[in-house]
């Protein structure tokens, strides 16, 4: 049996460790319309491990990527699913089923940039894949050297991309910039922040950045400032159990509590920030990468396997509940040209 390994910072907490194993007994995810009976069959299980040695199965889908023929027309919504080790693309905002790409160890965190490529945090493997707007084969694959990326962001007026991680080993993890999404990054940490786990950038090029301590067991949050050189730690007022999706919303800071479902909205000064707003997201239980476009917000529920889109300005009921998933982590949304 292949092991495909979650670093065990991330699932030592109990919380944590709950979701995997429910995680074990879901339903398996969508697969392509049309495919053969061969192709929607799960290989040999796989499993997460942890801390204690439990493997936990997981079901990675061993098809071909594939995408609708005018995918590339449309603006897209992409959700990354780490128990079948694939990231499903769906019409926006209708989501109908549009594609699959495969061939990842363990994809996390999602991100686009002004042109329409995504970006794929590929956790086990260690790498950043990028893909075209509405493609099925990599266009540039970044490697993050000696870290477990999990979350990213680019930032619109440079095209810089950060990709937050934990270190590998059980070392500390960092946050990588590569400069116009490209080569080898420059490695950014942070003393108390030891595992790194999603960032944003705002609209003036500053990015932040979620993650716990060593002990796993204190949320913290830090700016890295444009044109900085190091991470500065953030006093946030209002106590977040688990680091979730951080974005920028046009406005404010979004930040999630990926244990309860809710989105914090922080206005940021100097070394504090201060809650604004929140929404609560009901019909899901947890949210980890979240991604707001627009009006609307996508957030991956990994504990039901499912994914919710709400309105953002109000959350509540869902206006959409996709389901079918495995361990949804990361969204994104990318615009047609």
């Amino acid at each position: 049996m292949k092991i495909f390994r979650v670093d065990p910072k991330l699932i030592a907490m109990s919380a944590a460790v709950a979701i995997f194993v429910g995680c074990s007994s879901r339903s398996v995810s969508p697969v392509a319309p049309g495919a053969s009976s061969a192709e929607q069959l799960y290989g040999a299980p796989s499993a997460i491990v942890t801390r204690t040695g439990t493997a936990i199965p997981v079901h990675p889908h061993h098809g071909r990527s594939w995408m609708a023929r005018d995918a590339h027309n449309r603006d897209l919504l992409y959700i990354s699913d780490a128990g079948t080790a694939d990231v499903y693309v769906y019409s926006y905002p209708k989501a109908k089923l549009l594609g699959t790409l495969t061939g990842f160890s363990e994809p996390f965190g999602l991100c686009s940039d002004k042109k329409g490529d995504i970006f794929v945090t590929d956790n086990a493997a260690g790498d950043i894949v990028e893909y075209a707007h509405g493609g099925t084969n990599p266009i540039n694959t970044l490697n993050d050297p000696g870290s477990e990326p999990i979350g990213c962001s680019i930032d619109r007026k440079t095209n810089n991309l950060a990709v937050s991680g934990w270190g590998a080993s059980n070392d500390a993890g960092n946050v990588a910039i590569y400069v116009d999404a490209q080569g080898s990054p420059q490695l950014y940490t942070d003393s108390v922040m030891y595992y790194p786990m999603f960032c944003g950038y705002d609209d003036k090029s500053n990015l932040f950045v979620d993650g716990e301590n060593l002990g796993s067991t204190s949320f913290v949050f830090a700016e890295f400032a444009k044109g900085g050189s190091a991470l500065n730690n953030i006093t946030l007022n209002q106590s977040i159990s688990w680091p979730g999706g951080v974005q920028w919303d046009g406005k404010n800071v979004a930040v999630a509590d990926e244990n309860i479902a809710v989105i914090y909205q922080f206005a940021i000064s100097g070394s504090v920030g201060t809650k604004v707003g929140s929404i609560s997201l009901s019909g899901i239980s947890t949210t980890w990468q979240f991604w707001k476009r627009g009006a609307i917000v996508v957030a991956p529920d990994d504990l039901k396997g499912l994914v919710g889109i709400y309105k953002y300005s109000t959350g509540g009921s869902p206006i959409k509940l996709l389901t079918g998933f495995h361990t949804p982590i990361g969204s994104t949304v990318s615009l047609a040209k």
